[in-house]
């Protein structure tokens, strides 16, 4: 049994992580701004932003990995300067405290949105489906912070090598376990409004990602940490689209200047590839929208 700390344990995404960890044996201690009913870790609040919490925190609880999750994760919910100094900052003092207390691994949460789809100015991806070798263009504050924090990975293995093992994963759109029953989802509408309006998923180019399968991949990567390539960055997402008609085609009617390279994804083929997470890890994401929606349907119909 391994001792991990979570930062942002309490998030939609972290509660998935947390219960990942702790159902495979792990001891976690998530640390967060808001503590949660229910969640399966010892719940330290702690506002990283303080200068020394972090490495107080690291320090106290003495982890063999952190998974930091911690950070503002809607874009435009804040001013782009703030979004950006308090993601670089939080995953800066992470790293730091890692550093310091002499933490085996540590990976962090980027996002898909650094290649820069939905530029205002327009965007057109060199392939489809996209994987890491695409070009990174972040063009407002949140994805340049995700941008930031992959070249302090990069940053990280070549100043210190091996002495920390670290990567960062892009998470595709996080459909928490309730969402699928209709709880709300972090734009604020539900899954059903999302299919029975592509509009709405089109501007993520339908990602989409369960939190559940989203914590897997951080138990993955965890256990391999020590194995694999350093330094690493990975797409994390479902193998299909969250839209009902044929991708391609929701992509030629919704994102146009797509269309050219749309016609060559399969009808329920994913836009993000995670390829690379499942040949370098064995990662592969096995909840799907249709499966889940069909799931829900079939609990309230013997309900």
């Amino acid at each position: 049994m391994s001792r991990y700390l979570v930062t942002g344990g309490s998030g939609r995404l972290g509660r998935s992580v947390v219960d990942v960890l702790a159902e495979a044996g792990h001891d976690v201690v998530s640390v967060d701004r808001s503590p949660v009913a229910g969640l399966r870790a010892e719940q330290r609040q702690v506002d990283l932003l303080v200068p020394g919490a972090a490495l107080d925190a690291v320090a106290d609880i003495r982890p063999d990995g952190i998974v930091h999750l911690a950070a503002i994760a809607v874009p435009f919910s804040l001013p782009d300067p703030q979004i950006f100094a308090v993601n670089t900052t939080l995953a800066w003092v992470m790293r730091e405290a890692a550093l310091e207390i002499g933490v085996p691994s540590l990976l962090l949460a980027s996002s898909p949105t650094v290649i820069g789809y939905g530029s205002p100015t327009g965007w057109v991806p060199s392939v489809l489906p996209i994987d890491e070798r695409h070009p990174v263009a972040p063009w407002n504050g949140y994805a340049l912070s995700k941008a930031a924090i992959e070249s302090l990975v990069a940053m990280t293995v070549r100043q210190h090598g091996d002495r920390l093992r670290i990567a960062a994963f892009r998470p595709c759109y996080v459909i928490a376990p309730e969402e699928w029953a209709g709880t709300p989802t972090q734009q604020g509408h539900t899954i059903a409004e999302r299919l029975a309006d592509p509009e709405l998923a089109a501007v993520s180019l339908f990602n989409y990602l369960d939190a559940r399968d989203g914590g897997d991949f951080v138990l993955s990567w965890l256990r391999q940490a020590a194995s694999v390539p350093n330094g690493g960055v990975f797409f994390v997402g479902a193998p299909d689209s969250l839209v009902r008609e044929p991708v391609g085609q929701a992509l030629a009617r919704l994102v146009p200047e797509v269309a050219d390279q749309a016609r060559h994804l399969g009808d329920a083929d994913a836009v993000f590839s995670s390829r690379l997470a499942e040949e370098v890890l064995g990662w592969r994401a096995t909840r799907l929208w249709r499966d889940q929606l069909a799931e829900r349907e079939t609990e309230a119909g013997v309900a």
